[in-house]
Order: structure tokens, then sequence, then C-alpha cells
């Protein structure tokens, strides 16, 4: 496997200005990018140019990773060259949050199955139930083939974000990278670091990734009372208080984090499920945990890789994370590099929303507030 990465930024363009020897052979570029920047038709076409051969895939952002580098208002791209490894790819509209599911199946339908590895998934960060398109992704998939991935987007201002597979970048659109060979090991790791406080509420209404009530109560007043001052921020400082979800089966929880407010029915949209009879409980930020999670997360993602330094790892981690974390945020990707080594080289983005199994041999699922890294290396 060989690698290259460029950046764009406004003042200076393309650094390198040129690309190297894998220019011409890299059979894929994984683009991270401002909406604003991927929006210009010109800048997308020179990628395109210099990665003539190249399956091009990638998302608005709300943040770009390169090396240890937090940076924004760019465009990070990193070409691979596989030598063993092959690759499917394609992407889906999607007109309403409500068929999420069904996309999620069809993509999963689509793909051929025979040696597939892994499945990298870049979906629109608003307009998805990401909880369900997982499941549909997962419903036609063989057991042993783990998702990983993230919802793409959009800043600060939550107002829509962009994925794209060899085509301009479109809003409403899941695109998906098969990848193929035995030769390929991946890994996977997802840890968050947030510290629960208050009593656990029980979800009294809800439906799909809406919530309505809890104990009884309108969530969203709940919400503005335990936000105080914060509540005049909604939706975008609802990323720093995230919610812990347990359902009445499991101990396990899962964190989802306000994607925007509907005043008029009194209800909070969430990027992922928030079952009804399942338990509620608020989180606030712990830096150094938050840090500590970003370096477990990398640990876990070794384990599946055999301990084995790689060669690429995709970071995703959400903005809230960014927004909580803010001169301190490339400590995070610092404490990565750290556990991956000195030869792995790292991209990535800040998310609305990461995909993600919890453990190694378990089903992939959303999460919100969590550092993600998938690894991968050719033996």
């Amino acid at each position: 496997m060989k690698i290259e990465q460029r950046i764009w930024m406004r003042k200076s363009g393309w650094a390198p200005s040129t690309s190297g020897p894998v220019g011409q052979r890299a059979q894929l570029v994984f683009v991270f990018g401002a909406k604003q920047v991927l929006k210009d038709e010109m800048l997308f076409q020179e990628i395109k140019e210099v990665y003539p051969v190249a399956n091009i895939f990638g998302c608005s952002t709300a943040g770009e990773i390169c090396g240890v580098r937090v940076l924004d208002n760019s465009i990070v791209t990193t070409a691979v060259e596989f030598e063993h490894t092959k690759l499917y790819g394609r992407q889906i509209r999607l007109d309403e949050m409500d068929k999420s599911y069904q996309v999620g199946r069809n993509l999963a339908e689509s793909i051929p199955k025979e040696g597939l590895v892994h499945l990298f998934v870049l979906s629109d960060g608003l307009n998805v139930n990401g909880s369900a398109l997982v499941e549909g992704l997962t419903s036609h998939l063989p057991g042993h083939v783990a998702i990983t991935g993230g919802l793409a987007g959009d800043g600060s201002n939550f107002e829509d974000t962009l994925v794209f597979w060899n085509s301009v970048p479109q809003k409403d659109t899941i695109a998906v990278l098969g990848l193929y060979g035995d030769r390929l090991k991946v890994g996977y790791g997802s840890l968050g670091g947030w510290d629960p406080f208050g009593t656990d509420r029980l979800i009294t209404r809800s439906s799909g990734n809406v919530l309505y009530e809890m104990d009884g109560r309108s969530a969203l007043d709940l919400y503005k009372r335990y936000l105080g001052e914060y509540a005049q921020g909604l939706p975008a400082t609802g990323l720093f208080f995230p919610l812990s979800i347990r359902t009445k089966e499991s101990d396990t929880r899962v964190v989802r984090t306000i994607m925007s407010v509907n005043e008029k029915e009194q209800s909070l949209p969430f990027a992922g499920d928030v079952p009804e009879g399942a338990y509620a409980r608020l989180m606030k930020a712990n830096f150094d945990r938050l840090i500590d999670g970003a370096t477990g997360a990398a640990r876990n993602s070794l384990k599946d890789a055999h301990a084995v330094s790689p060669e690429l790892a995709i970071l995703i981690s959400c903005f809230g994370r960014k927004m909580v974390l803010k001169q301190r945020v490339e400590e995070e990707v610092e404490g990565v590099r750290e556990v991956l080594g000195p030869g792995t080289v790292l991209t990535g983005f800040y998310s609305y929303g990461e995909i993600c199994p919890f453990a190694s041999g378990e089903k992939s699922e959303l999460h919100n507030q969590t550092m993600t890294v998938t690894t991968f290396r050719e033996e």
C-alpha cells in the first residue's frame, strides 16, 4: 500500500503543489473538506485530473484531519495505491429520513459479497436516521463483515451536508466502499469519554429518532431546564450535553446527540434511535477523559489488527468533541498518533455521527460523541 496526502487551503492553494508517484496509479482517494469549498466544481475537477484512474470518495465535514493537524475550511485528499485489494463502491440518494433502513438494505443487497472484508460508509449527516441506516446495511451483509464510517458534517451550520462517490458532492446522499481481499487487515475502535450526571429518565414517548417525552414530561422542556443558559444556543449547544441511552434488555449504553429542535411539536430529533421504554441520562464533558477515549479507540483498533502498526488510519470524531476541546482538539489526534506510531498515515474528519462495532465480533452501531478509528494494512 502506497499513500500520499495533499491539502488545499484558500490562501495557499494545494500543498504540495503537485502529486507524487502515487497520483497516476492510485485506485482510491479519500476527500474530506468544508462544504462551501467542496461546492467549487473546479477544485473537484482538479482532484480528478490529478488522480485520473482513482475512485473519488468523500464528504463534507465539521473539521478536517491530516496527520496530527485539525483544519477548517480546507480539503484533505488521501490517495491510496493498493497492491492486493479490490474495491467496489456506489452511492444512493435518500429522499426521506423514514427510508433510512430501506436505503441501507438496498445498498447492502447490491454489494458483491464474495471476498468482502470490510464496508466503509459515508452518509448524509442531517436527513438520516443513522441507527436505521446501519441496521439496514447489516441486515444483508455476511456476519464477519464489520461496518465503520460516519455521518458528514456542515461545521456549526447544521444546514445540509454533502457526500460523493465518483460524482460531484451532493446532499441527501449515502455512499459505501466495499474492500475485498484476504491480504487486507482492518482494525477498528470507538470510545467516548463523557461523564454522566443526573438520574436515568424513562423515555415515555418517542418515534424512531425523535424524542417527545421523558417521565411523561416534555423532553424539550426538560432538556432546556438542564441546559440553563446553554439552551439559547440549541441545537448546536446540545453537542455539549449528549444523552446516554440504555435499553431495559442491555446494560450497554449508546450516546445520542441532538440534530435539531422542533418547538412546534416540543420534540428533539436525534442522530439515531431513542427507543420508547429505554432510559436516558444526560452527559457532560471531561477534557482528560475525552482524550483518553481517543487513545483507547486507537488501542482497540490495534487489537483487531493483531497489534501491528497499520499503514492508514481514518479518524472520525464527533463535532461535539471539537467544540468542547477547542484549542486542545489536536491533543486527541496526537494521542492516536502515539498509539499507532509514526509510520501510520492519519486522515479523517469531524462528524455528526460515527459508525463502528462496540467490539470485535459485535454488530456495528451508530455512535455520537466518540472518536472512531479504522485502520488498514496490506500483508
